[in-house]
């Protein structure tokens, strides 16, 4: 019986892994860096299934049509980036190396600039009865911030996980916010 539990767990953990990918460049390069700039980028990023993010946003924002809630949609869609997402990757990064290492926006005195690019995001759902967690699909890049073209690494995490308290996450703006968490969590760990 304690054979067949750890095989499920080992199955499930499995299914749920984000996975990494390095495309170029050495994580060990960063070791020691003290400062990084940071960059978000969604340029060009899809959503769920959809082909693109103007896809996924008709199809939401048409559903709320009727109650008046469509633009509001929208306008929070855009302003979770800055209010949610970015704060979320900020501080869960940080908490990591307990004031060792600090990135940040518009730190201008980093040597370093670490670019997030989100490609996918799938922002999950809690219909009380049932629910997805959150997924998101980046690539961090870090470049000398002096001469962008001197990559010291890239690397594509992809469909790391947001969950959030489980019963009480009925918004996407949280799932997706702890899905960032976790990037920058992972991140860390692996700089580490």
């Amino acid at each position: 019986m304690k054979k067949a539990f750890l095989l499920l767990f080992m199955v499930s953990a499995g299914v749920f892994a984000q996975k990494v990918k390095k495309e170029s460049g050495d994580i060990k390069a960063l070791k020691g860096i003290s400062e990084f700039n940071l960059v978000f980028d969604y340029e060009g990023l899809t959503v769920d299934k959809f082909k693109t993010e103007e896809e996924f946003l008709a199809d939401k924002m048409k559903k709320r049509e009727e109650k008046d809630l469509d633009e509001k949609f929208r306008e929070s869609w855009f302003n979770d980036r800055q209010k949610r997402y970015e704060p979320k990757f900020i501080e869960s990064f940080n908490k990591r190396f307990e004031g060792k290492v600090k990135a940040d926006k518009n730190l201008t005195s980093a040597k370093y600039t670490m670019k997030i690019q989100t490609i996918w995001i799938h922002p999950g759902y809690n219909i009380g009865i049932s629910r997805s967690d959150s997924k998101l699909t980046a690539r961090i890049t870090v470049f000398e911030t002096a001469n962008p073209s001197n990559v010291l690494v890239s690397v594509l995490y992809e469909k790391s996980p947001g969950s959030g308290a489980f019963g009480g996450d009925f918004d996407s703006g949280y799932r997706i916010s702890e899905a960032y968490a976790k990037l920058a969590k992972e991140l860390a760990n692996d700089i580490k």
